[in-house]
């Protein structure tokens, strides 16, 4: 069982184009005319089609709509305001750069809402008990700092860019070094998943049952250590280092689309790995850890 397509292709292009939509509002680039429509139809395909892909994820896609009245208790709904604040902020600004405006106070506006919602998503999963490797800072730090230091790739700027992605990488290797024992030092074991600790020791006779669910499925994955870490290996490369030593090198075009190859498809493994190695809780119920 693989963590599902939707919601890596969601988490990785909706904080690229959420990323270069936040250098856009703060006037790092300030196209105009067929030029601002290029970029920020680059924006918008990457950030709309990460949030239409997520919805894709949903058991009743037709119902998605309903997410957006529950933002007093629901990070998910925030993040659907936010998204929807956001691009229709950014739009307008987008319409003005089309003309030769450049709504300053409005990019400002739309930059900070790309930010929000990059942390709303970030703290769909950094809320959750349930998944203690995700309930912590680095989760919404990595995050905002992949989405703005991809965006700044993006959109070209190249010395802030070598800066964010290098502290990526630094944040990504920390939280995977603390993450991997957290689920350890949480204190759930076998013993407070089934309830049954007070009368003694607890070990998994046989499976709760002999097929697959919903829970299974979502929930409960298992990769390799070997496995882990060959791919955490080929992610840091992908994602930070080779960017990085394109972007130090004399500016070529083809190196700078090689870099932006590079990060997607280094930022795509690494979304596997953080779903693939969630360690959800509730596969001490199942035997799966």
């Amino acid at each position: 069982m693989h963590p599902a397509p939707s919601v890596i292709i969601f988490t990785t292009f909706s904080g690229l184009g959420f990323g270069l939509l936040f250098w856009l509002g703060l006037g790092a680039l300030q196209p105009t005319g067929f030029g601002a429509f290029i970029w920020f139809a680059i924006a918008y395909a990457m950030a709309v089609g990460g949030l239409l892909a997520s919805t894709f994820h949903l058991g009743h896609p037709e119902r998605a709509i309903k997410a957006f009245s529950q933002w007093r208790t629901s990070w998910l709904s925030r993040e659907g305001i936010a998204a929807v604040v956001t691009l229709v902020i950014m739009g307008i600004y987008a319409l003005g750069a089309l003309f030769g405006t450049h709504m300053g106070f409005l990019g400002f506006l739309g930059a900070l809402g790309a930010l929000a919602t990059v942390f709303t998503t970030s703290m769909i999963y950094a809320q959750l008990k349930t998944v203690p490797r995700w309930k912590h800072w680095t989760t919404p730090a990595l995050f905002l700092t992949l989405s703005i230091g991809g965006g700044a790739l993006f959109a070209g700027q190249v010395w802030i860019a070598i800066v964010l992605l290098a502290a990526a990488a630094a944040l990504q290797y920390y939280a995977w070094m603390s993450g991997d024992t957290r689920l350890a030092e949480s204190g759930t074991d076998l013993k407070t998943a089934t309830g049954l600790g007070n009368i003694g020791e607890v070990r998994a006779f046989e499976p709760p049952h002999t097929g697959t669910n919903y829970l299974l499925r979502e929930f409960v994955h298992v990769v390799g250590r070997k496995h882990a870490e060959k791919l955490r290996m080929i992610a840091m490369g992908l994602a930070f280092v080779l960017p990085v030593l394109l972007l130090i090198l004399p500016f070529n075009h083809f190196f700078a689309l090689l870099a932006v190859l590079s990060h997607i498809a280094g930022v795509l493994t690494l979304r596997w790995l953080f779903f693939a190695q969630a360690e959800h809780v509730v596969g001490l119920y199942y035997g799966k850890r």
